[in-house]
């Protein structure tokens, strides 16, 4: 599969909507709230792990081509520079 020439941007939207509009009401439970999730965001694959590392090279290792967006479930933010990462509402 030809790797598309998305900007950083572009993956950032179709990342984000793919996860609110099919993949965060599968997701978004209390076992999970919290964790990793890497997408692929050409197939809507995913994968889940309390680490980033591992849930995207356990992606990878299925889809070595995927194009990759991650997010924290539940939260605004994968991670926190300097503040605190806020809890999303359901």
């Amino acid at each position: 599969m030809p790797y598309p020439n998305l900007s950083r941007e572009e993956i950032a939207q179709h990342g984000e909507e793919l996860y609110q509009q099919s993949i965060r009401t599968q997701v978004e439970t209390a076992d999970n709230i919290g964790k990793i999730i890497a997408i692929n965001i050409t197939t809507g694959d995913y994968e889940i792990d309390d680490d980033f590392i591992v849930a995207c090279h356990r992606l990878q290792a299925k889809q070595p081509n995927a194009i990759i967006w991650t997010e924290r479930i539940g939260y605004d933010a994968v991670y926190a520079v300097g503040g605190t990462l806020v809890r999303t509402a359901k």
